[in-house]
């Protein structure tokens, strides 16, 4: 069963209290297998546009691809700040219960306070700041249970094949359908780039068709560093709020090996539209939260997260036009100061 919540990309909502909350959720903080996590709490009250349908998403996880989810969406301004997980800073977008909000646009597509869920037990506030740490069986450390690290249990497994999700992208707003064509076109004429004949044909027509229908040339690049050769580092101590330029891809493709990775780090097709754009820095990551394990990963090298960037599932085989909308990680070299350096 697949349901799509009432909401649409655009409406504007209200986070249900912490009490109404509380009383959709199961002795685990959970509604439909989401958690409901403390963090989401300071959101009570407040009033969010839609960012997005999240009628599916992608699995970072176990990478089996996109993923079916039921009445949920995300919103606009609303980021985990693992206040209560470790203080981790993957900074990921929160999801939201179609049942944890009320309408109150004028434009909603329908009246979501009508589609609450019946009260459960319910699950005190301070159950839930437990809830938040376990200890995997056989595990003697302590592990955080997050809605990333519940979300392959909290969803159902979608081919890339199934239509649907397409049709649900423009129904539900997320996208027009003049993108949903475009990206499925060029990842069409992508995968024919596989064949084991006609590849010079068919990366010739990849490239003319990106560059006509996109204004860009196609984002696939190749590092030039040897595996196994050390990748280039630089630090800039970048600090919230500076103005930075992110590099051009040729640029950044100097500094990645030949898996497109510099000191581990990937850089994902997704980031290369950004290339030689200004953002402001939101945060430097140096702990983020393992997904599979639940186990907390310190960054030997600081990662950077920009404002107003994030995955928007263009090119990922396999889950295209997610909106989760993922922050990627900046290795420093990326960029370059856009302003004056902070003084410490």
């Amino acid at each position: 069963m697949w349901t799509l919540p009432k909401l649409k990309t655009g409406d504007l909502v209200e986070v249900r209290s912490r009490d109404e909350i509380l009383a959709t959720l199961d002795a685990e903080g959970s509604l439909g297998g989401m958690p409901f996590m403390p963090e989401m709490l300071q959101y009570c009250g407040r009033q969010f546009a839609v960012a997005g349908v999240a009628h599916k998403t992608c699995d970072t996880a176990y990478r089996t691809g996109a993923r079916k989810l039921n009445r949920m969406v995300h919103l606009n301004g609303t980021r985990c700040d693992g206040s209560a997980h470790g203080n981790c800073e993957a900074d990921c977008n929160l999801f939201w219960r179609e049942e944890w909000l009320r309408a109150v646009s004028s434009t909603a597509s329908g009246n979501s306070q009508n589609r609450t869920a019946r009260p459960a037990n319910g699950c005190a506030e301070k159950r839930l700041h437990e809830l938040t740490q376990v200890t995997p069986y056989g595990c003697g450390s302590t592990a955080y249970r997050c809605q990333a690290t519940r979300l392959f249990a909290a969803s159902s497994p979608l081919a890339w094949w199934d239509v649907r999700q397409y049709v649900h992208d423009i129904r539900t707003g997320n996208h027009g359908s003049r993108q949903v064509i475009r990206v499925l076109w060029l990842a069409g004429i992508y995968q024919l780039m596989k064949l084991p004949f006609g590849y010079r044909m068919f990366h010739r027509l990849y490239a003319w068709m990106h560059q006509r229908l996109t204004g860009r040339p196609p984002p696939h690049i190749t590092g030039i560093i040897p595996q196994g050769t050390a990748t280039p580092a630089e630090s800039l101590n970048l600090e919230p709020g500076e103005l930075v330029k992110i590099k051009q891809a040729s640029e950044i493709g100097a500094t990645l090996n030949v898996a497109n990775r510099n000191r581990g780090m990937y850089f994902d097709v997704e980031e290369v539209a950004y290339c030689g754009k200004t953002f402001p820095v939101r945060r430097r990551a140096t702990r983020i939260i393992d997904e599979r394990s639940g186990h907390m990963l310190s960054l030997r090298n600081p990662c950077i997260i920009l404002e107003n960037v994030v995955c928007p599932g263009h090119y990922s085989e396999g889950r295209l036009l997610c909106p989760r909308a993922i922050t990627p990680y900046w290795r420093e070299n990326w960029l370059e100061r856009a302003g004056p350096r902070r003084e410490p």
